[in-house]
């Protein structure tokens, strides 16, 4: 049984059908947001204010390129394009994450936001190495600027712009738990610290170094590896099923508090997308009715889908306490949940 099987009141549909079909509903009597609706919701939410920001701040570097013809500002406002295109596989994935589960896909389609997380992951990769091309090649033919306040006001309106941005994705898809998000917003500091590059060379280039400009580019070139190998661990993490311990602690913690629970055998969780699913299986005295025993189960799967953040459905199996076979029935259950 599943926190979720449960029947709902009648009248709790709103607007038109096309959204209904699309959009799940709440199960409770107050008719509250569903929470994993509401975070699919503040997803695409970031998305598409990220996407304006960083368009507007491609669009005042474009404008500088024009009068200048600087080809570093140029190459910086081609990747803050790039940047903000990285929105469109989030966006569908976040789309294809609202959708119901079928008869095929019985977890959902939340999946596809760690398949996202990995298209972001390789443009970060491919950032990495269109930034090194850059540098070497303008180390074995440098080329001189034009326009030096106009080019670095640019650069720091990318800066500023990618970090914003950064900051505001990392933000929601850490509160959200989505790695993908995540990792979006860090591809967007890798931007920034580009934007910051043409900066330092233009400054450079003011002083007569003409070899800043390439040099600066490779120390980019290096932080945007770093900021790869981190965006690379979180979504690994993510497609491997990790999950921080501190949870399910908690969720042993506050399953071991629920009247009727003398013993939590076995407990597994995993990430769908940015919701969390657990499987539990507990422990009840061998005397209990069906009845009874089903409370308890429930009362456990509410329980741990109120206190475990982002948790949105669990699933509690009960093993008796007290019988010739319990012990043998203990060790299947365990098995079960080691498999």
């Amino acid at each position: 049984m599943t926190a979720h099987q449960h029947g709902h009141a009648a009248g709790q549909h709103h607007g038109p059908a096309w959204w209904r079909r699309l959009t799940p509903h709440s199960h409770d009597a107050a008719d509250k947001v569903d929470p994993a609706l509401e975070s699919s919701r503040a997803g695409i939410r970031a998305l598409w204010i990220s996407l304006g920001a960083l368009g507007l701040t491609a669009a005042a570097q474009a404008a500088v390129v024009a009068l200048s013809g600087s080809v570093a500002l140029l190459g910086d406002t081609l990747h803050n394009v790039a940047d903000a295109l990285t929105a469109v596989p989030l966006g569908i994935a976040f789309w294809l994450g609202r959708r119901a589960a079928t008869r095929a896909y019985t977890y959902g389609f939340g999946r596809a936001e760690d398949l996202a997380g990995i298209v972001i992951v390789l443009v970060i990769a491919a950032s990495a190495a269109a930034s090194a091309f850059v540098a070497v090649r303008r180390l074995v033919e440098p080329q001189a600027m034009s326009h030096l306040p106009w080019v670095a006001a640019a650069g720091l309106i990318g800066f500023a712009g990618n970090e914003l941005v950064a900051r505001y994705r990392i933000a929601v898809g850490r509160r959200i738990g989505s790695a993908a998000l995540v990792a979006d917003g860090l591809h967007a500091r890798t931007d920034g610290f580009a934007s910051l590059a043409v900066v330092l060379a233009a400054a450079g280039a003011g002083l007569g170094w003409r070899w800043a400009d390439p040099v600066v580019g490779l120390l980019i070139t290096a932080a945007i590896l770093v900021v790869l190998k981190d965006a690379a661990r979180e979504v690994y993490r993510r497609l491997m099923d990790r999950v921080d311990p501190e949870l399910v602690d908690r969720a042993e913690r506050q399953l071991r508090l629920i009247p009727g629970v003398r013993e939590v055998s076995g407990l597994r969780m995993r990430w769908v997308g940015h919701r969390l699913h657990a499987e539990a299986a507990v422990v009840v005295d061998a005397h209990l009715s069906l009845i009874a025993a089903h409370e308890i189960a429930a009362d456990a799967e509410h329980q741990l889908t109120r206190h475990v953040p982002r948790l949105c459905e669990a699933t509690v199996h009960v093993d008796p306490d007290t019988h010739p076979g319990a012990e043998h029935h203990l060790r299947i259950s365990h098995a079960r949940m080691a498999v």
